[in-house]
């Protein structure tokens, strides 16, 4: 939102007697000598004209100048006290425009609340999208101040993905960790006699995102790595958002190991860290990764094994062509035990041979770690063709093992 121009001329005073035709005096001032004077409720440009540690005196344009003292002075924070420098333009609300002593009675932080209300009623009035950032909560929503005033966004008006996000029983379990989030909202309702302000990131949505997609989508490159929250699953992924525009993660790319379906490795609302694969500006599509965040363990097995080497695995599933067996230690790499290597003999289904969760020793017969895949045979783990390769491997494990020989 462009931010809105603060008022830089006296707004029209309130009430049937105020203003200079209900006295002639001012009258005479305002005509003969350039014044205007003040009235109540009146918002108004100001210069600094003094400061002192018990009083702020700024010139209004009236007959005299007017006065930040007392309580209102001592409700300034240090920094804005200490900012405030004889010269500087503020703008000020009159409290009262001739107190017993003759004073104009000012205020800076009423004229701030009073210009922000008024912003509140300038954006529900042409319905532009505020961007601001949640400062606290309730039982009931979420905060978000528009200047000095606190907005109120209730969960009912809150984007999909914050709602799906909102989990918990109690308030600080639903919203705590979304205090100091960015928010873009619709101020919906402004009720200034109940001090109430209602602002909509539902109402939002729908045109803040398309911007942020867009500004997203020009930014973003492949390799990047984004911080999101899954916002949905489906059969054939999860999608994410990363910031302005929702990225899919598809099955094959959750999990090095082998995934059915994304709930076993995914819950809606998750935080994750993704890789971007893909991004296509036609279509407005991004690919991303949740896997690659990780080592390949392919990588790490080429390694690790090699051929001929014995190895312990468990049978995980039977197919008519083989059996599938993790190998230990690995949980999320599986090797494929050919039917042809499971007998010396001929078998027609390899339940002949193995079972479902049997542990085995097995042999490594080919690692093709571009293909994802490890051969294994049951039939060779005696073989005396691998006698050589079976002593190295003891030996090694053993090193006294010559000498005791």
């Amino acid at each position: 939102m462009e931010k809105i121009n603060r008022m830089a001329t006296t707004s029209t005073p309130v009430g049937p007697n105020s203003g200079a035709d209900a006295n002639p005096m001012l009258a005479l001032l305002d005509s003969d000598y350039g014044l205007s004077m003040p009235s109540r409720g009146e918002i108004r440009e100001g210069v600094v004209a003094r400061v002192t540690p018990s009083e702020i005196l700024v010139d209004v344009g009236a007959k005299s100048e007017g006065v930040i003292a007392g309580r209102e002075l001592d409700s300034l924070d240090e920094a804005t006290r200490k900012g405030l420098q004889m010269g500087q333009t503020l703008l000020v609300y009159v409290l009262d425009p001739e107190d017993r002593n003759g004073n104009i009675v000012l205020s800076l932080t009423r004229a701030r609340e009073e210009q922000d209300w008024r912003d509140a009623e300038t954006l529900l009035g042409n319905q532009e999208v505020y961007s601001g950032s949640v400062a606290g909560f309730n039982k009931g929503g979420l905060i978000v101040k528009l200047g000095n005033v606190r907005g109120f966004v209730p969960a009912s008006q809150l984007g999909p993905s914050r709602r799906r996000r909102s989990e918990g029983d109690t308030p600080e379990q639903k919203w705590a960790r979304m205090v100091g989030e960015a928010m873009q909202v619709k101020v919906i309702e402004v009720d200034r006699g109940r001090n109430r302000l209602i602002l909509s990131e539902r109402a939002a949505a729908k045109e803040s995102r398309e911007a942020q997609k867009d500004k997203l989508l020009a930014e973003i490159k492949t390799g990047d790595v984004r911080t999101g929250h899954v916002i949905s699953l489906a059969d054939f992924g999860a999608f994410v958002d990363i910031g302005g525009a929702d990225g899919l993660v598809h099955l094959s790319e959750l999990s090095w190991k082998h995934v059915t379906h994304p709930n076993e490795v995914l819950r809606v609302g998750q935080e994750v860290e993704v890789v971007v694969l893909n991004v296509d500006h036609d279509r407005k599509r991004i690919g991303l990764s949740l896997k690659r965040r990780e080592d390949d363990p392919w990588t790490v097995i080429q390694k690790k094994y090699q051929i001929g080497q014995l190895v312990k695995g468990t049978i995980t599933k039977l197919a008519k062509f083989g059996a599938f067996a993790r190998v230990e230690g690995e949980d999320e790499i599986e090797g494929l035990i050919h039917v042809s290597e499971l007998s010396e003999g001929h078998i027609e289904h390899p339940r002949e041979v193995v079972a479902e969760g049997q542990a085995l020793t097995l042999r490594v017969l080919k690692i093709e770690a571009d293909k994802r895949r490890m051969g294994l045979s049951l039939k060779r783990v005696s073989s005396a063709d691998y006698e050589n390769v079976d002593w190295e491997t003891v030996a090694a494990a053993t090193p006294d093992l010559d000498e005791v020989a």
